[in-house]
């Protein structure tokens, strides 16, 4: 058995919102998608929009609503420092909020953060120990 991330569900409080966003930031949707989840293909993995409540239900959690902090983020690994602003930029134009302008981390490279819609926090960053191919697939 292999173990690996096959599919991000985030849990969102408006799917077709949520899915103009991710239209917005360049994401395509898949065509199985429907009213009630939207599917991207992110290169093999899927990218799904569910509503918050209902995913909450399904992974027999409570949904506090409260906007607080969930303890994960996603990060975007771009191809150069200098993709790392447009992304960001990107985001806010579709209606996200800048959470961090670009700066330097303590382990090199470049890194800024947005939040969606729903809030879900995504690092956009460049990071000069990883590769980035053309379908947006890294390795160290």
């Amino acid at each position: 058995m292999n173990f690996g991330v096959s599919f991000m569900t985030l849990g969102v409080s408006d799917v077709a919102a949520a899915t103009a966003f991710y239209v917005a930031m360049g994401l395509n949707p898949h065509p199985r998608s429907n009213p009630d989840i939207t599917f991207f293909d992110l290169h093999g993995r899927i990218l799904a929009l569910f509503d918050r409540t209902s995913l909450a239900e399904d992974a027999a959690q409570e949904d506090h609503h409260d906007g607080s902090f969930g303890g994960s983020t996603m990060a975007c690994n771009v191809s150069s420092p200098e993709d790392v602003q447009p992304m960001l930029d990107r985001a806010v134009a579709a209606g996200g909020t800048l959470l961090r302008t670009p700066s330097e981390p303590p382990w090199g490279g470049l890194r800024g953060y947005f939040a969606d819609l729903d809030g879900h926090p995504w690092e956009v960053v460049w990071n000069p120990s990883c590769q980035v191919d053309s379908t947006g697939r890294i390795s160290f």
